[in-house]
């Protein structure tokens, strides 16, 4: 059988993924006033050990008022860089790339996690027991304009913040090297702060910051290239767009945004969609927002990362050998299957076993020698759901 195209190793400037399945950033609104724990170690590290190629951390926020909730994590002070470093170290330990997503969600900030009713959070002493810095975590957005019915309303940036915040941005991707991370993803995604800057909606700004293409395209260039002049040039850089949200920006916006990105150094984009009114401005289904990916990647001449609904090997490999990305990303299913890489090497004939770390892998192996009749629990032969 010809070599799964998911299993090939691939360069990004000077890192070498050896596979291209991608575990793409998860909130898991765990963190305690912006510090890993314990959890956040299990979690990257189940991936990790799980043969996947490139492992993002969630949403890490650049400033305090940027916390999406009391559990978002932070990088917007060194005191953050040790809990990082730990699962940089654990990561690399299983031969496995390891990314972290900086993000802001301005006007969506301050709310409450999802199992809870993601409700914006009012100051109450429950609440100031887990962020006692409650004066610090502002509403803030590109302008004065509520995320929806009922929501808060954000106070608009002034100028000089706005600098202020595209140099949060560059010291937190500073963090992130000295923590060791392989990549970094700029989050301009979900309807969060650059979303909102990008969004004719939710920027109503009358400055350069606002109002042409040109003008709202400004803060997510900015932020781009504050990143890339003090990530190390042999390290890729990442961003994450909703290509088409349900609140007039467009797929062809995006197309004009990427070329720019690539211009400033941004070597790969995520390509996700909707946030901007809450929900997915497409109706999900396996591979459903694939299209983005492949439109991006041929008409702005950039390399994609897709996601969305990518739940079977050999779907995956015909995202690729189509020529529709050069990466798949997988989230919930990577919660589901958390060896999801290895499982699908088996499935498309690769040796899966060798993805893991030996005291993992060796096993399985051996089983597979001893017992070649017995099929794993997770098997099965999936379909080409492209």
């Amino acid at each position: 059988m010809t070599e799964p195209m998911l299993f090939r190793p691939l360069s990004l400037r000077g890192l070498e993924l050896k596979n291209r399945v991608v575990v793409a950033p998860m909130h898991q609104y765990a963190g305690q006033q912006g510090f890993t724990t314990d959890w956040h170690l299990m979690n990257i590290g189940r991936y990790a050990a799980g043969g996947a190629g490139l492992v993002f951390v969630e949403s890490t926020k650049v400033h305090r008022a940027g916390c999406g909730t009391v559990g978002d994590l932070g990088l917007w002070d060194d005191k953050f860089i040790p809990g990082m470093r730990r699962m940089v170290e654990f990561a690399h330990g299983c031969r496995t790339a390891i990314g972290i997503q900086l993000g802001h969600s301005g006007r969506k900030s301050r709310i409450s996690r999802p199992w809870e009713g993601g409700r914006p959070l009012s100051r109450s002493p429950e609440i100031e027991a887990l962020a006692p810095d409650w004066e610090a975590w502002e509403l803030v957005a590109p302008s004065a304009v509520p995320a929806g019915p009922g929501a808060p309303t954000p106070r608009a940036l002034g100028k000089p913040e706005i600098a202020m915040l595209v140099q949060a941005w560059a010291d937190a991707a500073r963090r992130a090297e000295a923590a060791g991370f392989d990549t970094v993803e700029i989050h301009g995604a979900h309807g969060f702060l650059i979303h909102q800057f990008l969004s004719p909606e939710a920027n109503q700004r009358t400055d350069e910051y606002g109002g042409s293409e040109a003008n709202r395209f400004r803060f997510a260039l900015e932020v781009a290239e504050a990143v890339r002049s003090v990530w190390p040039a042999h390290k890729p850089l990442f961003m994450r767009l909703s290509v088409e949200d349900d609140a007039g920006w467009t797929p062809d916006s995006s197309v004009r945004l990427a070329r720019e990105l690539a211009a400033r150094g941004v070597d790969v984009i995520d390509c996700s969609a909707g946030g901007m009114r809450g929900g997915s401005s497409v109706p999900p289904g396996y591979g459903y927002q694939v299209p983005f990916a492949e439109k991006l990647r041929r008409e702005a001449g950039t390399a994609t990362m897709a996601v969305g609904l990518i739940v079977h090997a050999d779907q995956a490999e015909s995202i690729l050998r189509e020529g529709r990305a050069d990466l798949v990303a997988l989230a919930r299913e990577m919660l589901y299957n958390p060896n999801w890489p290895m499982d699908a090497a088996r499935k498309l004939g690769a040796d899966g076993f060798g993805l893991l770390p030996p005291a993992a892998g060796w096993w399985l192996a051996k089983r597979a020698e001893s017992a070649p009749g017995v099929e794993p629990s997770t098997y099965r032969d999936g379909h080409a759901a492209v």
